[in-house]
């Protein structure tokens, strides 16, 4: 592929994880990549090299997304370098890993600190790289949200309701960026993440990995690269559809099946 001809994406939080996975897939599939962190500057250094490997060219940028001339400063960066932004993947998360009985737990700053990153940061880039999506007549979007949006089970309560909130911000978001942009969200369920594993603990993690393994229709927790390749397919293929949110959990939120629904007739 020319030099020329290479998309640009912006992947936030994308120095581990799912961010990670986006990130070099895309520069698997051809695109320059800004690799973003906040305080992994080693891992974003590996991230960019793996996309290197993969042909891209990458700019590591270190922002937190809370910060809106930070976000400003980040598009302008790939526009000064490249020329354009194509894709944009709302990533960056932050959490308290707090257990829902323990009410005292979290506090307004809590709440405001997570939001700040969750669905004001998401908000923040995606004002950010509108206006050049919009002068080049194209653009997509993706936010990276979690179950707990959908069922108000995650890691905490005030995380569960910022990913109810980036939920619902993209359907609003799609009205007025349409039609030159795409913005759409992708649910995850468990994935199997360093991130998470240092919330919960070693031997917890382990243990819920195997539970919810046993327990998901599909018998599989996703990993990082299971969800990257959702995001970027939705940004590279439904070309007509937007504000859309998908579940990608291995079928959890569809329940389990009742004793009487083995074939016996009643």
């Amino acid at each position: 592929m020319k030099k020329a001809d290479r998309k640009v994406a912006i992947v936030t939080g994308s120095a581990t994880g799912v961010g990670a996975a986006a990130a070099i897939l895309l520069a698997e599939r051809g695109c320059n990549v800004v690799v973003n962190y906040t305080r992994s500057k080693a891992e974003a250094d590996e991230t960019a090299a793996a996309c290197l490997a993969k042909g891209a060219e990458t700019i590591v940028f270190q922002a937190d997304v809370s910060d809106d001339d930070a976000c400003r400063a980040m598009a302008q960066a790939a526009i000064d370098k490249w020329g354009r932004i194509d894709y944009l993947i709302n990533n960056a998360a932050r959490t308290k890993f707090n257990p829902y009985p323990k009410l005292d737990g979290v506090s307004k700053q809590d709440f405001l600190d997570i939001y700040a990153v969750n669905v004001v940061g998401a908000y923040q880039m995606i004002r950010a790289v509108t206006p050049i999506m919009k002068k080049q007549g194209f653009g997509a979007i993706v936010n990276d949200s979690s179950i707990g949006g959908v069922t108000g089970i995650a890691s905490s309560i005030p995380y569960a309701a910022s990913k109810a909130a980036l939920n619902l911000m993209a359907k609003s978001l799609a009205h007025v960026l349409a039609p030159e942009i795409r913005i759409n969200t992708v649910v995850p369920g468990m994935i199997q993440t360093r991130w998470l594993k240092g919330g919960m603990g070693d031997e917890q993690y382990a243990a819920m990995i195997k539970t919810m393994g046993d327990q998901l229709p599909l018998k599989k927790v996703a990993t990082a690269e299971d969800i990257a390749g959702v995001l970027v397919w939705f940004l590279e293929g439904p070309h007509l559809i937007t504000g859309e949110t998908l579940i990608v959990d291995s079928g959890i939120h569809i329940g389990t099946l009742p004793p009487y629904s083995s074939g016996d007739s009643y």
